[in-house]
């Protein structure tokens, strides 16, 4: 049996070719994903596998964030919705887990979060779970549209009688357009946003290497909703929303979605991942499931490494500070973002 090994992705030139051929990957296991976290937060990358000709039979990547704050621990992968570990069979990916704690130990972490791996993991309690949505993509555009619930449909063709431009782009503009909603987006809910040196990076390193797009929404050259995509292989992957709440009437997010749905099947994507969603946030879980996708549930499983079991400790934020978040100027939102984001990871 093949033996892990620890490898630094960002020093392999052939990573994302052995990726795509590799079944169970997706875009976050991807180097470019690992290069934004890494430039972005400073976040060491710690991956451990183990390769077969062309192809990787495990694949466990695992970021040390190291905080002054939060503490020091192992994550696969931090900002990632869900990151399933890559394994053949159960004993190669006990044997990933094994070095991966060891490693932990090492280090110092307090624990190891896996994002994933329920399929290895089901007799574990999960510290955390999210509800998760998959749309196939191959029936084409007009079956797509017929699957849409009435209620979305309805939207997208009011959004289509409004004024509204859509674009779907890579350019850095359509990024800080994308970034000027998110702020009011995330103080809507209660959070700051990540900084825009991260969304920069993301940006350079991925947008531009056309492993994602942008799609926005304007009117009057205003830009009131827009979405950022990844892509690998043949998924695309719904990352980040956010609009104008002053336009929400126009359902200028149901139009934005609806294009980057039309564009992806026609480009030959087979599937789009709507992300994660949280429980408690019907709103966004009527959203998604609308659209005529498949629900699952995304597990994420912490092992404190000082007690050697798994544990349901959640790194949920205090409701206190989410309303004091959401009353703060954007300016001083985006300095507290630039701040404790890379503690958060």
């Amino acid at each position: 049996m093949h033996e892990p090994s620890l490898i630094n992705p960002l020093e392999e030139e052939n990573w994302n070719n052995l990726l795509i051929s590799t079944p169970g990957c997706s875009f976050f296991h991807t180097s470019n994903w690992a290069d934004v976290l890494s430039k972005s937060y400073n976040y060491t990358p710690f991956y451990l596998c183990a390769r077969k000709e062309n192809t990787f039979i495990s694949l466990l990547p695992v970021m040390e964030v190291n905080s002054a704050l939060t503490g020091r621990r192992g994550v696969c992968l931090p900002f990632t919705d869900t990151c399933e570990p890559i394994a053949e069979n159960a004993q190669q990916f006990q044997k990933l887990f094994d070095q991966a704690v060891s490693l932990g130990k090492k280090q110092k972490w307090k624990y190891l979060e896996i994002r994933g791996g329920e399929k290895y993991l089901s007799a574990e309690q999960p510290a955390e779970f999210f509800h998760g949505h998959k749309l196939d993509l191959s029936s084409g555009q007009q079956q797509l549209f017929l699957n849409l619930r009435d209620s979305t449909q309805r939207n997208i063709k009011k959004a289509q009688n409004e004024n509204i431009n859509v674009t779907i782009s890579t350019s850095p503009q359509s990024m800080k357009d994308f970034y000027r909603l998110n702020t009011m987006t995330r103080r809507e809910h209660g959070l700051p946003p990540q900084p825009f040196h991260f969304f920069r990076n993301l940006h350079e390193l991925i947008i531009k290497k056309d492993l994602g797009f942008i799609v926005t929404a304007s009117v009057n050259n205003i830009a009131i909703a827009a979405n950022v995509y990844l892509n690998f292989g043949k998924e695309v992957i719904y990352k980040y929303g956010a609009s104008d709440k002053a336009f929400q009437h126009l359902r200028a997010n149901n139009l934005v979605m609806w294009e980057a749905i039309k564009w992806s099947a026609d480009h030959g994507f087979e599937k789009l991942c709507f992300g994660r969603t949280e429980p408690e946030n019907k709103g966004l879980m009527q959203f998604k499931a609308g659209w005529g996708v498949k629900p699952y549930q995304i597990y994420y499983y912490r092992y404190d490494l000082q007690k050697n079991v798994f544990t349901s400790d959640s790194s949920d934020i205090n409701p206190l500070f989410k309303k004091i978040f959401s009353k703060l100027p954007l300016p001083v939102l985006e300095m507290l973002g630039r701040i404790l984001y890379r503690h958060m990871g």
